[in-house]
C-alpha cells in the first residue's frame, strides 16, 4: 500500500506518545512493505526540512503560517478561550490547509503519485482527512488516540469536539487505543460499527533493564540524592490535570507515615509545573518530592525507569498509557488509575498469578498512597509483579503486533473500496 499520514507530532518534534506510536508504526510499515508518506508540523521556529526522507519514510513538514491576528474574528468563543491558545489553534489549521494542499495539488495532481488511504491521528489532523478523502476519492481512517472532552475533563472546546465528531462520521474507519476508548467514543456519537480497537506497544530489546548499567542507575539515584535504603516512586509523563499528578503527591503525606525513607521523583512538563511545585512546599515535601521539569531524551527516560523501584501514573483519563507499558518492559510494578476511560486498566492485572500491578481510584490521595503501600511494603512482591509485567509486554504488547493489526484494517477498507 501507498500511505498518506498525516500526524500532528513526529520525531525530532515529539511532545508524548501520539510522536511515539507514530514513529513506531511507520517504520514498521516501511519494513514490511508499504510506501509511508508522513505529513507533520515543523518546529516553532520553521526549523526543520520542509521535506526529507528518514528511515525510508518521506517527511514533509510545512513552514508555518502565521494567521493568528485575522482569527478572532471568525473562531468561536471557545476557542478564544481554550487553555493553549490562539497561536497553537492558528500553526494546527495552517497545517491542515497546507497539508491537504500539498498532497491533492503538489503531489497528486501535479507529480502524479497516487496514494492508496489516507490516515489521520486525532483532531489535529483530521481537517486535513477530510478534504483529502473527498478530493481525492480515498479511504480515510481515522485513528482517535482521546478526546476533547477527555482530555480536558469536560472542560473542552465544543469546537473541536465537533471536529472530531465529524472525523468519526465521515471516516471509513475509526481505530482507536482501548476497549475503554471504544465506549467513550460510541457514547459520544461515533458509530460502533466503524469503530476498531488496537493496543499501542513498547520496544521490549530497547526497553530492557539488563540494558542500563548500575553505573547509569547510580547516576539517575545521585541526580535526585536517593540513597541506597530509599525508595524511588517515578513519576513520568505530561503536567497536566488529566494525569492526576498532584493527587499523587497529595498521596505522600500518607505514603511516608509507613514508609518514611521514600522519594517521588516528577519526570515531565506541562502547564502544572508551577501549582505542583507550590503545592509540594505547602505539603511541606520539599524533602520527599523533587522535579525534572523537562521532555527527556528516549535514552534518559529508560535509565529513570531503570532506576526507579516504582512506577505511579494515576490518571483520571488515559486512554491507554504507553508509559506503564514502557515501565512494566522494565521490569517495575505499577500503580495505575483505573477509573473512567482507562487504558491503562486494560493494560495492567491487579491480582491473581500474572499480576503485574495495582489499579487506584485517582481521584483518591488516600487511595493512590494504598496501591504504592501495597507495593513498597512487600519487596519481593514487587520483583515478581515486575516480572510478570515484562512477561505480559512480550506476550501482548509488540508493537510489531500492533502495526499487524493497524495494516489489516487498512486492507479491509482497500477490499472494500474495489468491491
Amino acid at each position: 500500500m501507498r500511505i498518506a499520514v498525516l500526524v500532528y507530532e513526529y520525531p525530532p518534534k515529539t511532545i508524548g506518545g501520539l510522536g511515539t506510536y507514530a514513529a513506531e508504526t511507520t517504520r514498521r510499515f516501511v519494513l514490511l512493505g508499504h510506501d509511508v508518506s508522513v505529513f507533520t508540523m515543523n518546529d516553532d521556529e520553521g526549523g526543520l526540512p520542509v521535506r526529507e526522507i528518514w528511515r525510508g519514510i518521506e517527511i514533509h513538514r510545512p513552514f508555518h503560517v502565521n494567521i493568528a491576528d485575522s482569527l478572532p474574528h471568525i473562531m468561536t468563543e471557545d476557542i478564544k478561550k481554550w487553555g493553549r491558545g490562539v497561536d497553537l489553534f492558528s500553526k494546527i489549521l495552517t497545517y491542515n490547509i497546507l497539508s491537504s494542499y500539498k498532497i491533492i495539488n503538489e503531489i497528486v495532481r501535479k507529480e502524479g503519485l497516487r496514494y492508496d488511504i489516507v490516515v489521520s491521528h486525532d483532531w489535529l489532523s483530521t481537517i486535513s482527512g477530510i478534504t483529502i478523502k473527498r478530493e481525492l476519492d480515498l479511504p480515510l481512517a481515522f485513528h482517535v488516540h482521546s478526546t476533547e472532552k477527555g482530555r480536558t475533563l469536560g472542560n473542552g472546546s465544543e469546537m473541536i469536539s465537533n471536529i472530531e465528531y465529524q472525523g468519526g462520521q465521515i471516516a471509513d474507519q475509526v481505530i482507536t487505543v482501548s476497549n475503554a476508548m471504544k465506549d467513550e467514543l460510541v457514547e459520544l456519537g461515533f458509530p460502533a460499527e466503524k469503530i476498531g480497537v488496537c493496543y499501542n506497544g513498547v520496544d521490549p530489546e530497547k526497553y530492557d533493564p539488563r540494558k542500563v548499567s548500575e553505573e547509569e542507575i547510580q547516576r539517575i539515584r545521585n541526580t535526585y540524592g536517593i540513597k541506597e535504603e530509599e525508595s524511588f516512586i517515578l513519576f513520568l509523563g505530561r503536567l497536566a490535570g488529566m494525569k492526576g499528578v498532584d493527587k499523587l503527591i497529595m498521596a505522600m503525606p500518607h505514603i511516608l507515615q509507613k514508609v518514611p525513607n521514600t522519594k517521588l521523583v516528577v519526570v515531565g512538563t506541562g502547564g502544572m509545573e508551577e501549582y505542583l511545585m507550590r503545592l509540594t512546599y505547602e505539603l511541606r515535601l520539599q524533602e520527599s518530592v523533587k522535579f525534572c521539569l523537562s521532555f527527556l531524551p528516549e535514552e534518559e527516560r529508560i535509565a529513570h525507569y531503570a532506576a526507579s523501584d516504582l512506577a505511579v501514573f494515576p490518571s483520571l483519563y488515559e486512554p491507554f498509557g504507553i508509559v506503564a507499558l514502557e515501565a512494566m518492559s522494565m521490569e517495575k510494578t505499577v500503580v495505575v488509575g483505573a477509573n473512567g476511560t482507562s487504558g491503562m486498566k486494560e493494560v495492567v492485572i491487579p491480582h491473581g498469578q500474572d499480576q503485574c500491578g495495582f489499579h487506584v481510584n485517582p481521584n483518591s490521595p488516600a487511595d493512590i498512597a494504598w496501591g504504592v503501600l501495597c507495593a513498597l511494603e512487600d519487596p519481593n512482591q514487587m520483583v515478581r509483579l515486575g516480572k510478570n509485567g515484562r512477561k505480559r509486554v512480550l506476550e501482548e504488547f509488540s508493537w510489531d503486533s500492533g502495526v499487524k493489526k493497524t495494516l489489516k484494517f487498512y486492507e479491509e477498507l482497500l477490499s472494500l473500496k474495489k468491491v
